[in-house]
C-alpha cells in the first residue's frame, strides 16, 4: 500500500472555508470599530463644546441672560469681538454664540445647540443656571444623541 501525499480537493475546500468564515469575523469586527470609534470622537468633540461655552459665559458674567439661545436660533458675531474691538457684554455673547453654532455645524453631523439661562432676579444671591446642550444625528441613526451640562453662577454686577 502507497503512503498519499498531498492534499485531497475536499480537504482543501473545507480549510478555504473555514478561513473564508474567519475573514469575515475580522472584516466585520473592523466595520464595528471604525463605527465606535467615529461615535467616539463625537461624543468627545460634543463634551468640548459644551465645556468650551461654558468657559466663555464665566469669562463674560456680566452677560446674564444674552447666552440664551432657542433651539433652532441663530446669533450673529459682531466683527471688532472677534479682533479684540470695542463691543459690550451682550455683543460678545451674540459672538460666542454665533462661534459656538459654527463649530457645531463643523463638528457635529447634523447638530443643533441650545442654552438655558433661570435667573432668579427676585433672591439676592441666587446663582443663575445655565444649561447648555447639543444633540446630534449619527451616520447611519435614527436617534439622535445629546449632551448636557449645567453651571451655576452668582450673578456679576457690572
Amino acid at each position: 500500500m502507497k503512503k498519499q501525499h498531498g492534499v485531497t480537493i475536499v480537504e482543501g475546500l473545507v480549510a478555504l472555508v473555514i478561513l473564508s468564515v474567519g475573514m469575515l469575523g475580522i472584516a466585520s469586527l473592523y466595520v464595528a470599530s471604525l463605527k465606535t470609534g467615529r461615535t467616539a470622537l463625537t461624543r468627545t468633540q460634543a463634551v468640548n463644546l459644551v465645556n468650551d461655552l461654558i468657559d466663555s459665559i464665566r469669562a463674560n458674567g456680566t452677560a446674564r441672560t444674552a447666552y440664551r439661545l432657542a433651539a433652532g436660533a441663530t446669533a450673529e458675531a459682531k466683527p471688532e469681538c472677534l479682533t479684540g474691538g470695542d463691543c459690550n457684554r451682550d455683543e460678545l455673547a451674540k459672538t460666542d454664540l454665533a462661534r459656538w453654532l459654527d463649530s457645531i455645524d463643523a463638528n457635529l453631523p447634523a447638530g443643533t445647540g441650545v442654552v438655558t439661562v433661570t435667573p432668579d432676579a427676585a433672591l439676592p444671591n441666587t446663582p443663575d443656571v445655565y444649561t447648555i446642550a447639543v444633540s446630534w444625528l449619527e451616520p447611519g441613526e435614527t436617534q439622535r444623541y445629546s449632551y448636557r451640562a449645567s453651571v451655576e453662577m452668582l450673578p456679576v454686577r457690572p
